[in-house]
């Protein structure tokens, strides 16, 4: 079993990368995200409780999602490879999860960090919009929709979210940097974190960590 881990700060472009990497090396994307609403979905009983914490719009505790990450591995079985994706966000939670890696003969191989720098953060989210009715994205500049405010795909109303005025980008950037600069070190000083510059178009990225998987065939 592989377990490979994906970071970056909101707007990196982890999507595209993980889209990648499932489609170039048959590992098994892992999304906290997803996981908790499919658990949600499930009523399993570990799904009943996080919606508990969700509905009081509490952060869902570290054993919560630990727990998610272990059912998905004993699901999917050891014999594959995992890509994480959203998790783990801390140092607490890394070695929460060396220690589920470990009783199932697995540890962390490696670690993509995607860097980018904080200007062309801020421009990639405070530009984004998003289709009201199908979800659709665009950028004001990089993907404009072809009549301004109205969805290519749908017709209807293109807007730009909340959490990606300016001023929340900002905030969630600082959050990011708080949360993981001591899982960053964690990491690096395990020697298994790779770290990507991703400032440049999505393929190039995805190429540099692919280089990066094949000089360490890991």
């Amino acid at each position: 079993m592989k377990t490979w881990i994906l970071l970056g700060a909101p707007g990196a472009g982890k999507g595209t990368v993980a889209e990648g990497l499932v489609r170039e090396t048959q590992v098994r994307h892992v999304s906290t995200g997803d996981m908790l609403r499919s658990a949600v979905q499930s009523g399993s009983a570990v799904g009943l409780e996080a919606r508990g914490y969700m509905d009081r719009g509490e952060l869902v505790p570290d054993g919560v999602i630990l727990q998610l990450v272990r059912d998905r591995i004993a699901l999917e079985g050891v014999e594959q490879s995992y890509l994480l994706d959203g998790f783990p966000r801390t140092r607490e939670q890394a070695v929460g999860l060396d220690r589920i890696l470990s009783g199932l003969g697995g540890r962390v191989d490696a670690v993509f960090q995607l860097r980018v720098p904080e200007t062309v953060l801020i421009d990639r989210l405070a530009g984004r919009r998003v289709c009201r009715g199908c979800g659709a994205v665009y950028h004001i500049r990089n993907i404009p929709t072809q009549v301004e405010g109205v969805c290519d795909v749908c017709g209807g109303d293109v807007v730009q979210r909340p959490d990606d005025t300016e001023s929340t980008v900002r905030n969630r950037l600082v959050v990011y940097e708080r949360q993981t600069i001591e899982l960053i070190d964690f990491y690096r000083n395990r020697g298994v974190l790779f770290e990507i510059e991703a400032a440049g178009p999505r393929e190039e990225t995805l190429n540099e960590v692919l280089e990066a998987v094949a000089s360490r065939s890991i």
